[in-house]
């Protein structure tokens, strides 16, 4: 049985998860800089399929009491959460700043995982969480006004942007899918068998640019960060994700999500130099806002959480 305090609380996991989630954003563009988007995606899960290998065989023990086809399902669910999500990141990696993707991604996401399980009737309706749904679209909409057209805006940063906003299409469904996927099989299989295989397609759609890298040529700080995204963010974190899906929900889970853009905007304007202008500031203000108050049911973050 989960705990809520302590070293095994779900709720420490997720905010572990979510710290690691906030740094892989500026690591990522790191990476990206010097290698096309889907080597780079090909790396950071390729790499973390290989730690949870190597930590399934040592800690995973047998496989007793499992579900049929609940194998098929974490594989299945990586194709979404981890090639399709890494797809369009990684590629809206190489046309936005990571600062962008650092506030979509993670705000957009728990906007949308609420407002599916609103429409499907599986939680219910009030006031306030429709207020906050509408308000993160207005915020989401004068955000993707303000890459368009403010200062170190532009097509290009725009049509980033809305990569990014593909990328939490995919994790809001990830999200949705994590309770079926853990059914039958413990959490550290699933991760393992969702990795490997959204590494596979990865190292597909990467294959034919794999030739065209000057390997040795690549500074030493993109091996380091390739491995600490491929340790990090992709393998403990998606980890310790699955674990607190499992053990609080989804909704309780994509609250966490609202740590990230402000680790992620540390990180980008510290390592990285990346700003944004005061449109797309506001923007993001008004989405994390509405955000808040759509996953929150309309209450304060801390009474909604517990």
């Amino acid at each position: 049985m989960d705990t809520r305090r302590g070293p095994g609380s779900p709720y420490l996991l997720l905010t572990v998860t979510m710290l690691l989630w906030g740094s892989a954003f500026s690591s990522s563009k790191a990476v990206v800089e010097h290698l096309p988007p889907a080597v780079a995606a090909l790396l950071r899960f390729g790499g973390g399929a290989l730690a949870l290998l190597i930590a399934l065989s040592l800690f995973g023990g047998r496989a007793t009491g499992r579900v049929p086809g609940s194998g098929w399902r974490a594989a299945g669910a990586g194709v979404l959460g981890v090639f399709a999500y890494n797809g369009f990141f990684f590629w809206g990696l190489s046309l936005a700043p990571s600062l962008d993707g650092g506030i979509l991604i993670p705000v957009m996401s728990p906007v949308l995982t609420s407002g599916y399980l609103l429409v499907t009737g599986r939680e219910r309706a009030s006031a306030g969480r429709l207020a906050g749904l509408g308000l993160g679209l207005v915020g989401a909409g004068i955000f993707f006004l303000g890459a368009g057209g403010s200062s170190g805006g532009g097509s290009t940063r725009l049509a980033g942007d809305a990569l990014f906003l593909l990328s939490a299409v995919c994790w809001a469904a990830f999200t949705l899918a994590g309770p079926r996927v853990l059914a039958g099989i413990e959490p550290l299989r699933a991760t393992t068998y969702a990795t490997c295989a959204g590494a596979v397609l990865l190292g597909v759609l990467a294959a034919p640019q794999l030739g065209g890298v000057d390997w040795g040529a690549l500074p030493a700080g993109v091996w380091w960060n390739a491995a600490y995204l491929a340790v990090g963010p992709a393998a403990v974190a998606n980890l310790l994700y699955y674990r607190g899906v499992g053990a609080v929900g989804p909704a309780k889970a994509s609250l966490m999500m609202f740590t990230v853009p402000v680790v992620n905007t540390l990180c980008a304007t510290l390592f990285l130099g990346e700003s944004f202008g005061a449109l797309q500031g506001a923007g993001a203000l008004v989405l994390l806002a509405g955000a808040v108050l759509a996953v929150a049911r309309g209450r304060l973050p801390g009474r909604a959480a517990r």
